[in-house]
């Protein structure tokens, strides 16, 4: 019998007894490749002696003070590190434990800022359908995954949904990308004026969706399009990047690949790469310039925001990856892996699409190629594939709900950025006989 109040208290977990690079490994000193970083978290990998030692020499110095009494160098110079590289304006950050702090103190922030300069009637957030921006209440309520807000809709604030930028399914025939994307920007647009644009704050969306619609990258010009319909409105635009940031793509920033600036950005996951929790909200100039000449006071805060040894854990996984260049590593093992599964699987006449950015991967299953027919949600067919994939040795996030939080099947693949080209090989390799043992075809 196990104490912990496991999230699936049915399922029996082996025990994790020890890591070491891409591997973690069971009580029997069996091996299973991390290619999914957890939940896209463990970027650096496992055991990084560098990060180890960061956290070790914090622990000697300052552990933990509380930010309403001191600051800590480690701190201050973590936020130099993102202000520094972060696109825009985006100078100010906020740190928190995690990704659904992160995007809490964010909606806050947003509303405290329309407060602050004298528009309190905008109170209404629109997200999109199939979006995932975390557990709490104020990130769920905003979130499009179904299957997760459903228990919880009476406990929920209202919020708004839009379609999802999701090409495979939804982009029409001789329909460009332009115009597929000039059509969405369309649909936010009608939505603000439906609202009212004097009553809308803000338009959140992840940069690249993560978990619930397995790595959705949006089409060119897209973020373009949803910017110049924030700016025209005076909507700000809040980009959730807690999964797909901080290098996951390639990029620091995954945005910067789109050519835009938001005035929001949140970041977790890859920010800590999993040594310690962390999260953080970057803030453009112009909202944090707002509270300081305002009340001079952001109405938010958590216990453990800028703690000091987390910031010394997330410092050293920034200076490890910048150093040792890794961001090309994730380009040129991305653009590996994607085209190696496309190889293997490209033709599987149950793998509807593989799409992608950098080491940020997701592979969609259908029922029929050609239709694009999901399978059948009783199957469950994306979690017989995660306990198929640990007989072999391999740890994927799946996810089921794919199309509409009930119909589709999914896995994302996030290995860590340290992988070198065999480990991509062997990754698709265990991924292949995976998926090919349940799916013939």
């Amino acid at each position: 019998m196990t104490h912990v109040f496991h999230r699936n208290p049915r399922q029996t977990l082996e025990f994790a007894v020890r890591s070491e690079g891409i591997r973690l490994f069971d009580r029997q000193g069996r091996g299973y490749i991390d290619a999914s970083g957890g939940a896209a978290v463990s970027c650096l990998g496992h055991g990084h002696p560098d990060v180890i030692a960061a956290v070790k020499k914090q622990l000697d110095e300052v552990a933990y003070a509380h930010s309403s009494f001191f600051t800590t160098q480690v701190c201050e110079d973590l936020a130099d590190f993102l202000a520094q590289r972060a696109p825009g304006d985006l100078n100010h950050v906020y740190f928190v434990s995690g990704g659904s702090e992160a995007v809490e103190a964010a909606l806050k922030l947003a509303r405290q800022y329309f407060v602050e300069i004298g528009q309190p009637s905008r109170r209404h957030f629109i997200a999109r359908r199939q979006s995932y921006h975390g557990n709490t209440l104020g990130a769920l309520a905003i979130g499009g995954n179904a299957w997760r807000r459903e228990p919880f809709l009476p406990l929920l604030v209202e919020a708004h949904h839009v379609s999802p930028c999701y090409a495979y399914r939804d982009q029409q025939p001789g329909e460009t990308d332009e115009q597929y994307a000039q059509r969405l920007a369309d649909e936010l647009e009608a939505k603000i004026l439906e609202l009212g644009p004097q009553n809308v704050a803000a338009f959140v969306a992840e940069t690249v969706v993560g978990a619930t619609a397995g790595v959705l990258p949006p089409v060119r010009t897209y973020f373009q399009r949803i910017r110049e319909v924030c700016d025209r409105h005076g909507v700000l635009l809040i980009l959730d990047e807690v999964m797909s940031g901080m290098g996951r793509t390639g990029r620091l920033f995954a945005c910067e690949e789109d050519g835009i600036a938001p005035d929001i950005v949140t970041i977790a996951k890859g920010l800590g790469a999993g040594y310690q929790p962390i999260g953080a909200m970057l803030a453009s100039s112009r909202i944090y310039d707002a509270i300081v000449q305002g009340s001079g006071f952001f109405q938010h805060g958590h216990t453990y925001m800028g703690h000091a040894t987390a910031c010394a854990a997330a410092l050293a996984v920034q200076q490890v990856i910048e150093r040792d260049d890794l961001l090309q590593n994730v380009l040129n093992r991305g653009e590996q892996l994607r085209a190696a599964l496309r190889r293997e699987l490209g033709e599987h006449p149950n793998v509807g699409d593989i799409r992608g950015r950098g080491l940020f991967v997701g592979v969609e299953f259908v029922a029929d190629r050609a239709d694009k027919r999901a399978l059948d949600p009783k199957l469950r067919t994306h979690a017989v594939l995660k306990k198929r994939a640990m007989e072999n040795g391999l740890m994927m996030y799946p996810m089921g709900g794919t199309i509409d939080g009930v119909r589709g099947d999914h896995v994302l693949l996030a290995p860590p950025f340290i992988c070198t080209a065999d480990d991509i090989e062997e990754i698709v390799a265990r991924f292949t006989e995976t998926v090919r043992g349940l799916l013939p075809g």
